[in-house]
């Protein structure tokens, strides 16, 4: 079989266009991920995998307009299934601490992804999309595949559980402080 040059220009359009995407789009995807999942690795091949199935579909994705939304759809899909087949591994990871090579983090940050990781993970998903990247109610809604009232709902519970973990970290390290200080 041989290929037309007119074929071989389509396909470097394609490529071009993909990987002008890809470079605009994988390093926000994988933080967004990644504080979805609070697993670097897990998130960075979970995006991985997801732009691979994207370059497959590439021609379709860009037909029907942005193609991000699905990629983001596939990668937190495919980190959360990832996170719950390792869940007990975590489990130990957290209950040990991190690894000795994971750079220092702040306080307030070292709070913020313990309280996101207590949380269940659709309303973590739905914390990430919202909040963290802006996205309305019903576009977090179609990329989760939830109803709009039930991302109102897991948001306020996720605020909830936030504002009360976050709130009882505070006050400990403050108190911490008082007492070593």
């Amino acid at each position: 079989m041989t290929t037309r040059p007119e074929d071989a220009d389509h396909y470097a359009d394609h490529s071009a266009e993909f990987d002008a995407f890809y470079a605009a789009t994988a390093k926000r995807l994988v933080a967004t991920v990644y504080a979805m999942t609070g697993d670097l690795a897990e998130a960075e091949d979970a995006v991985q995998e997801a732009y691979v199935r994207a370059w497959q579909r590439w021609e379709r994705l860009t037909r029907e307009g942005d193609p991000l939304p699905w990629v983001r759809t596939v990668a937190s899909r495919l980190a959360i299934s990832a996170w719950r087949r390792t869940r007990s591994r975590l489990r130990a990871q957290f209950r040990h601490g991190a690894a000795a090579d994971v750079p220092e983090l702040s306080a307030d940050r070292v709070a913020l992804v313990e309280a996101l990781r207590e949380l269940p993970a659709q309303q973590r998903q739905v914390v990430v999309l919202h909040h963290l990247l802006d996205l309305p109610v019903d576009q977090v809604a179609r990329e989760t595949g939830a109803s709009n009232g039930a991302v109102r709902t897991r948001l306020s519970r996720a605020r909830k559980a936030l504002g009360k973990r976050l709130t009882d970290t505070t006050a400990f390290t403050a108190e911490g402080a008082a007492h070593h200080g």
